[in-house]
């Protein structure tokens, strides 16, 4: 039996972004759904939630690549 090993950082990336989709389906798409009633405002609501969790992702990604570029001139700074 052929078993692929797969290293524990995906797991741990895994889990992060299954606690992130969980976060963002509980803290913003449930509120936002419920506070509608008719179909087209539930849609419109739905896409307006997926803008939010683009930005959040666009913004974590342009942080996260800022801190690798930058890496060298925030160690000098730290230390």
């Amino acid at each position: 039996m052929l078993v692929a090993k797969i290293a524990p950082e995906y797991f741990l990336f895994g889990g992060a972004a299954l606690v992130s989709v969980i976060a963002f389906v509980g803290l913003i798409l449930v509120p936002a759904l419920g506070s509608y009633g008719r179909t087209w405002e539930k849609a419109a609501a739905s896409v307006l939630s997926i803008v939010v969790l683009a930005a959040l992702v666009l913004i974590g990604v342009a942080i996260g690549v800022a801190i690798v570029y930058y890496y060298n001139d925030i160690i000098d700074l730290l230390f």
